[in-house]
């Protein structure tokens, strides 16, 4: 077991680079294997609908201090996630679509990306690309609707923020994971897996005998 933990010598390098031909031959390999998992299980659609969120910071703290706009642009966005993912919204969703739960919503089906003051992406994946487009549309237009709901009602946003859906129809939808990152996969993957081979079972060497007759 010692030589699997010793470090690398100078003859493990030079043999590694010596099969550069099969390095080249391997990431090509790699990648065919990248594209033939890509379609034959290709990943899940995913939608994006937008959302634009203004703060108007100008109005909320018209000294521009930038301590108090910090801590009010944090508090008001904490309170929308919370709403993005509440319950009611989250019951809007599920029922749109009719056989996903609302756990199955959270945990597989939606992701909101990094929010902040401007355009709010609402991400949606299915293996159906109209479901797809269909749950992150309600999705947005949920989230809209309750959040208006919530600062009309002054039930804890700022009166100042304005919610819009900028996006819910003719959403762009893609695979999650695309065609390129499945061939960059494939191809490390086998080069990984071939410098192990190269490394561990190195190429039978001539015997003695052999050598000194061809002398």
């Amino acid at each position: 077991m010692n030589w699997l933990f010793s470090p690398p010598s100078i003859d493990d390098l030079t043999r590694l680079l010596k099969a550069w031909r099969f390095w080249s031959l391997g990431a090509v390999i790699g990648a065919v294997i990248g594209a033939a998992v890509f379609y034959v299980a290709p990943p899940p659609y995913r939608a994006q609908a937008t959302v634009l969120v203004d703060f108007n910071l100008e109005q909320a703290w018209p000294q521009e201090t930038d301590r108090q706009q910090f801590f009010y642009l944090e508090r008001e966005t904490r309170k929308l996630e919370e709403i993005a993912w509440s319950d009611n919204v989250m019951r809007a969703v599920a029922d749109s679509a009719g056989s996903i739960t609302v756990n199955e919503l959270r945990d597989k089906k939606l992701e909101l990306s990094q929010p902040a003051e401007g355009g709010w992406h609402f991400y949606a994946t299915d293996h159906d690309p109209q479901s797809a487009e269909q749950l992150a549309s309600v999705w947005a237009q949920a989230f809209a609707e309750q959040a208006s709901e919530n600062i009309k009602n002054s039930a804890g946003l700022n009166s100042l923020i304005q919610i819009e859906v900028t996006q819910d129809e003719n959403l762009p939808v893609e695979r999650s994971v695309s065609l390129s990152e499945y061939l960059l996969a494939g191809s490390i993957g086998f080069l990984l897996l071939s410098s192990f081979f190269i490394l561990f079972f190195p190429s039978p060497q001539p015997s003695p005998t052999l050598r000194g007759e061809r002398e």
